[in-house]
């Protein structure tokens, strides 16, 4: 892969697709470990319309190692740069007959490990003793995620859709968008494939109307250190 390409276009863009980053091989031995683990535990999430696992990479160690392979590596080394560290992952299924439908947002709070007060840090939020804040823009600027595709994906079965260039506006509220200047892209991505993201991107997703699976494991990266008081809740070399 043309590593280069692929950062000028997530620079510009705000978002790209590779695909081929995972063999079939590959895919299938990561979801043969999530067949088989225990769905009990409280940061498990489960309804009908979803199922996720927050603190994923926490929660299944031994999913580390068939995640990270030579390419993801590559990706975070070359695109996003040596600095570069793991801050998030989260693992969502949207079952065959999800109806789960997201509005489009930016992801604007990062995970840390306690609420303390600091200037230009906040809203904060506290979901089962996890603790979420609206960092300052400049880190919200320099993140990037990855999603993983553990099955093929298009606007069938709940694909993104995205809002291009939309990251390099600061703050965009949803409702503000005026779409007689934006344009809206779907992010059809293949089994094994990933799509990278910058967080301030404008997206959402549709329902699945083809009774599709959509598997994705979702991981933010960052390069920056928070204030000395406040660590990343998930950090991760």
């Amino acid at each position: 892969m043309n590593v280069q390409d692929h950062k000028n276009v997530i620079l510009e863009n705000g978002f790209g697709i590779i695909n081929n980053i995972f063999s079939n091989k590959e895919v299938n031995k990561i979801i043969h470990v999530l067949e088989n683990i225990d769905t009990s535990k409280e940061t498990f999430r489960k309804s009908e319309d979803l199922f996720a696992i927050r603190q994923f990479l926490k929660e299944i160690p031994e999913i580390k190692d068939l995640i990270f392979n030579d390419n993801i590596k590559k990706v975070v080394r070359e695109i996003f740069g040596e600095k570069y560290v793991v801050v998030k992952s989260i693992y969502f299924d949207k079952p065959e007959k999800s109806n789960w439908y997201v509005a489009y947002h930016q992801d604007l709070t990062i995970s840390v490990d306690k609420k303390v007060n600091l200037p230009d840090f906040g809203p904060w939020t506290t979901k089962q003793n996890q603790f979420a804040v609206q960092p300052p823009l400049d880190i919200l600027e320099n993140m990037y995620t990855i999603r993983i595709h553990l099955d093929d994906t298009d606007e069938h079965n709940g694909a993104l859709k995205v809002v291009p260039k939309s990251h390099s506006k600061g703050i965009y509220r949803p409702e503000t968008i005026d779409w007689t200047v934006e344009t809206e892209e779907i992010c059809s991505v293949e089994k094994g494939g990933i799509m990278i993201m910058k967080p301030l991107t404008l997206h959402g997703s549709n329902r699945t109307t083809n009774g599709k699976k959509r598997r994705v494991i979702h991981i933010e990266f960052s390069d920056r250190e928070l204030p000395e008081e406040l660590q990343w809740s998930e950090r991760m070399n």
